[in-house]
């Protein structure tokens, strides 16, 4: 009980810190400032088009978020998220073109087996920590720096598409694409899909058998292979996992956003994934709101940018700021369930 509730004060502190940040920002480097901190606070509702592409935007953070927790709560980190929602979002593109006359299924074919893929290569990185006791954050991020020139060549060479302007495959058929919920916007059932998994990965942490394993080998793997845990099985399956969300992200961004692989659409996708997983203190259920606060604040400058002339690089220096917070108050918990064991 007392965790939830310092949990939930870290999250507050972070949201009020940001915020009085963006303030003091706006302030020092806007020539309107009310008007700025008007399209930042409440631009992105002013218009059913700015709060469809911000909650669109939600839906990777919340795939991001839900992919590194579960990583976390074995025991793991999973820097290699840019990667993975690009590799993803390739290999669905790529099936679903090959799957074409199959329509809806061929769609959820090429999901399945694209987020599969992207679970495998994850569950190769928790292989070798279980197997050699290499360091998964080396590998995950070495993995994802190669994966991503890799795949640009593919999308701007053997599979580009020479009909567009852009950097990109081919579309996808209409039939294989997720319908939208807000015509106006880009937001489509790939939301819903993503806040579907928030109670599955809580209940699966949290009422399952392997859950349980996954959070007492991350508090103590060396107590957890004490009382007969695998704990090298579970640190393979929970980047498996963790990998296969990451691909999903990417699937669905296909699929419901770009309905292409465009080169380099997840750049700091990983990061901003990992910075809601740290603010919601590695809690599937606070993944939600920190995912729509770090939306909230892409959107928020990206209003400002477009109305007041303020740089977007604003919600950079923020999204920092909340990176640091939040990892400052990890490493606080880390150290301090180091001493008391």
């Amino acid at each position: 009980m007392k965790l939830h509730l310092e949990n939930k004060l870290n999250i507050i502190i972070i949201f009020a810190v940001s915020l009085l940040l963006i303030v003091f920002l706006v302030l020092l480097l806007s020539d309107t400032p009310a008007k700025t901190l008007f399209f930042f606070f409440i631009g992105p509702f002013l218009s059913l088009f700015s709060l469809g592409n911000m909650l669109n935007y939600v839906t990777p953070l919340i795939l991001g978020g839900l992919a590194v927790t579960i990583a976390m709560k074995a025991g793991n980190l999973n820097l290699g998220g840019e990667g993975q929602v690009y590799f993803g979002a390739f290999l669905t593109t790529i099936i679903a073109l090959a799957l074409s006359p199959l329509g809806a299924i061929g769609a959820v074919i090429a999901v399945i087996a694209g987020s599969l893929c992207v679970g495998i290569l994850c569950a190769f990185c928790g292989f070798c920590k279980a197997k050699w006791n290499t360091n998964e954050l080396i590998t995950t991020f070495l993995l994802s720096c190669a994966i991503i020139p890799i795949i640009n060549y593919l999308i701007t060479g053997p599979f580009m598409d020479s009909q567009t302007s852009l950097l990109s495959t081919a579309k996808i058929t209409e039939s294989m694409r997720l319908p939208l919920l807000l015509k106006q916007s880009k937001l489509n059932a790939g939301f819903l899909i993503a806040l579907v998994f928030v109670p599955v990965i809580h209940l699966f942490l949290n009422k399952s058998k392997m859950g349980y394993e996954f959070r007492i080998t991350g508090m103590n793997e060396l107590f957890a292979r004490y009382g007969g845990i695998n704990t090298k099985l579970n640190t393979v399956v929970s980047m498996a996992m963790s990998g296969t969300l990451y691909g999903l992200a990417g699937s669905i961004a296909v699929l419901g956003t770009y309905h292409a692989a465009i080169k380099e659409f997840s750049a700091g996708l990983g990061w901003s994934g990992l910075t809601v997983a740290l603010i919601a203190g590695f809690s599937p259920v606070s993944v939600i709101p920190c995912a729509i606060f770090l939306a909230w604040i892409n959107s928020g400058a990206r209003a400002a940018m477009q109305n007041t002339g303020l740089t977007y690089e604003i919600a950079i220096i923020v999204e920092a700021v909340i990176f640091m917070l939040s990892a400052s108050s990890l490493i606080k918990n880390i150290s301090f369930n180091k001493r008391k064991g």
